[in-house]
């Protein structure tokens, strides 16, 4: 586990993350971040357009994606975003207000992202441990 973060990352889900997956960890973790950057760059631009109903999927995808990891930040930062624009939805009102979350997203993903490649080139993956079976090579008893 790696400290730090100033909480950013939730390492104690991280690690739980990490320990579930096992040796496929890495390989998920890399369409996370390919799947969080088309998510950031969605919503980014469904803001510029001050569409609403577009910004309501890419964040709430962002959100539930970067929480699961221990995103912890980044994903607070995307339920903010996705619950702004779903009320300017039912509002039927332009999402203008979200100016300073809107820049804060980008940044916030690429330190969430450099936290994650940090903390694996620390750790050693944790291989899933499974009871061998009685048969071969073991004695049934």
């Amino acid at each position: 586990m790696v400290q730090g973060g100033n909480g950013v990352v939730n390492w104690t889900t991280f690690d739980q993350t990490r320990a579930l997956i096992g040796n496929e960890f890495t390989k998920i973790l890399g369409y996370y971040r390919d799947d969080a950057a088309k998510c950031v760059v969605a919503v980014e631009q469904a803001y510029k357009l001050r569409d609403a109903i577009s910004m309501v999927r890419p964040a709430h995808t962002l959100k539930g994606d970067s929480l699961q990891f221990g995103g912890e930040a980044l994903g607070k930062l995307a339920e903010h975003i996705e619950h702004s624009a779903r009320r300017c939805v039912e509002e039927h009102s332009a999402p203008d207000r979200l100016d300073s979350e809107i820049l804060r997203l980008r940044p916030l993903l690429i330190e969430t992202l450099a936290l994650f490649e940090r903390a694996l080139t620390k750790a050693p993956a944790i291989p899933i441990r499974r009871q061998a079976a009685a048969g071969f090579g073991r004695k049934a008893g």
